[in-house]
């Protein structure tokens, strides 16, 4: 998976946090280290684990992919872009009985539900960037299995508790991570 180029990185070799901050300032740091052992790097907003050519002078091919996928059909310079939806015939007369058609109708449903269900959307990003990074990197560490029920059944103590004897840095970030995820309980 791609990161944007705003998006924050944080770097792990082994167990250790070697780097972390906006990705330029992380690439570059990545370069000039002289490491034998290629580091993970994570991305902080979704936990996943990025593939970063760091060579000197890569350039990040992922940047062009999404640059050349947003081309195509939508308004492109408004940042529209046409994708498909699959809906059953009285969804499509409903949509088509609505002022400005579908695609005004499908976005006002997105927004309200986005802002209805911000709190709870932003809890389960979070349990999942925290379980993407954990499972990456901690996978054989005690109490794996137990700690990732106890994030996702919202059981912050015992979460706590599960992941306490692991590596401070791994700890750390994974606490950084799973910030969000604590808001209702």
């Amino acid at each position: 998976m791609s990161s944007s180029p705003e998006s924050t990185l944080t770097a792990f070799v082994g167990f250790r946090r070697v780097a972390a901050g906006p990705r330029a300032e992380v690439i570059a740091l990545l370069r000039a280290r002289a490491d034998e052992v290629p580091p993970f790097v994570f991305d902080d907003a979704t936990g996943d684990r990025l593939d970063l050519d760091l060579r000197e002078y890569a350039t990040d091919l992922s940047e062009n992919r999404d640059e050349q996928a947003a081309r195509g059909v939508g308004r492109p310079k408004l940042g529209v872009v046409a994708r498909e939806v699959t809906l059953l015939p009285r969804h499509w007369d409903w949509l088509s009985r609505q002022p400005g058609g579908a695609s005004v109708a499908l976005r006002k449903l997105v927004d309200e539900a986005r802002r209805i269900h911000a709190d709870r959307d932003a809890e389960r990003a979070a349990r999942e960037a925290a379980y993407r990074f954990m499972t990456a990197i901690a996978g054989d560490l005690p109490g794996f299995e137990e700690a990732a029920r106890a994030l996702f059944a919202g059981e912050r103590a015992r979460f706590d508790e599960l992941v306490a004897p692991w590596p401070e840095d791994v700890r750390l970030h994974l606490h950084k991570l799973a910030a969000s995820a604590w808001s209702a309980t």
